[in-house]
């Protein structure tokens, strides 16, 4: 049995990481695939941990040689826990030049346990294009942090590391979704951009004790702009009087093409795929929060569906699995999942969840003390 947390703070905030991490080992293992192959492959619906699509793993696509599925964590958690270390050490509100002058440094040096390499490496070396732009952009081309993501190939690479934005903002989404775009500048531009400030305020919601997956979409919504703003609207509707996370995979990727870049076939994109743009939007975080609201907060059943929705099925599950293990913290993240996901991966996936609720305690001092100095400010002008 998990250690019991000290307080809804921590036990939400581990709920959090722990349902991220889970999502993203499930869902990693059908990643690139339609519902209708992932059910010839695995002789029905995923439903928990399986092995890898290839049995010849390493060099069945060479490039991308990774050991996914056997609930192995994927770069999605590996960026996440390392944005958790820098809020550690900072112990202060994040920007993109946190991001420059912290997080790079660490896909650059110190090596860690990649699960889908089977070794200790570089972060740099297991991120998809995408995140090595990072590296690329700000340590050796020494852009401006804040316009470093100008030029990326616009996808969800910043929203999926994002959750512990929330967490730092807990209870304040538009805090959140300030922060995470802030921060974001330095790896995404355009919609891409958008989806990391709306997935850090929708777990930012969901944190609020009597959150329901209802409200903690609603507020996230309320912050969206542009083209992210009517894929979560189509999304919502989509989704009302839907509870079965199979019933949704049709309705939420119908709802979903019309704002999608990258086409009906994942693996063969569009030609205007991940371009900028101000009516499109990222696949994943409008998804996500569709089964979030399929399946009322639960976090198996959103985790399952974001899995075997398929497509970029780690990142969905593993947004829908933060949300939801926020609602309902660390009891709410089916113990079976998490234990053998933590041991395949050689990951603690609880300690993240405890240290950034250590730092949403220092925010919240810091925070105070600044508007209190604000407020005898204007008290003074008045």
């Amino acid at each position: 049995m998990p250690e019991e947390t000290s307080t809804v703070l921590e036990d939400k905030s581990v709920g959090v990481l722990v349902g991220s991490a889970v999502g993203d080992a499930i869902g990693g293992a059908v990643e690139g695939w339609t519902p209708e192959a992932i059910r010839e492959r695995h002789g029905g619906w995923v439903t928990g941990i399986v092995g890898p699509w290839y049995d010849d793993w390493r060099n069945a696509r060479p490039i991308a040689p990774y050991h996914k599925g056997d609930g192995h964590i994927t770069d999605d958690t590996l960026m996440t826990h390392a944005l958790v270390e820098v809020y550690d050490e900072r112990r202060a509100h994040l920007d993109a030049y946190a991001i420059a002058e912290s997080l790079v440094p660490k896909m650059l040096s110190g090596r860690r346990w990649v699960p889908e390499l089977e070794a200790d490496a570089l972060l740099l070396q297991r991120v998809f294009l995408a995140e090595k732009w990072l590296v690329a952009r700000l340590h050796y081309g020494h852009i401006d942090p804040r316009e470093a993501g100008v030029g990326n190939i616009v996808n969800c690479g910043a929203a999926m590391y994002v959750a512990p934005v929330g967490i730092a903002n807990a209870g304040d989404p538009a805090g959140a979704y300030a922060e995470a775009i802030d921060l974001a500048g330095a790896h995404q531009s355009s919609y891409g951009r958008e989806a990391a400030g709306v997935f850090a305020a929708a777990v930012a919601a969901a944190m609020v004790p009597g959150a329901t997956a209802s409200s903690a979409v609603e507020q996230a919504l309320a912050l969206a702009k542009d083209g992210t703003r009517s894929a979560v609207e189509a999304i919502v509707d989509a989704a009302d009087g839907v509870t079965d996370w199979e019933e949704a995979i049709p309705v939420l990727r119908k709802a979903i093409e019309p704002f999608d870049t990258v086409g009906p076939d994942y693996r063969d994109h569009s030609l205007d795929a991940r371009r900028p743009s101000r009516t499109k939007a990222i696949e994943e975080l409008p998804v996500a929060l569709g089964f979030v609201l399929v399946s009322g907060g639960d976090v198996r059943q959103a985790i399952l569906g974001g899995t075997n929705y398929g497509r970029d099925a780690d990142s969905i599950a593993s947004m829908a699995g933060a949300i939801t293990g926020a609602l309902s913290g660390r009891a709410g993240v089916p113990a079976d999942w998490a234990t053998t996901i933590a041991e395949a991966s050689k990951t603690d996936l609880e300690q993240p969840g405890r240290v950034m609720a250590s730092v949403a305690k220092d925010l919240r001092q810091a925070d105070a003390e600044r508007w209190a100095r604000r407020t005898a400010a204007l008290d003074a002008l008045a």
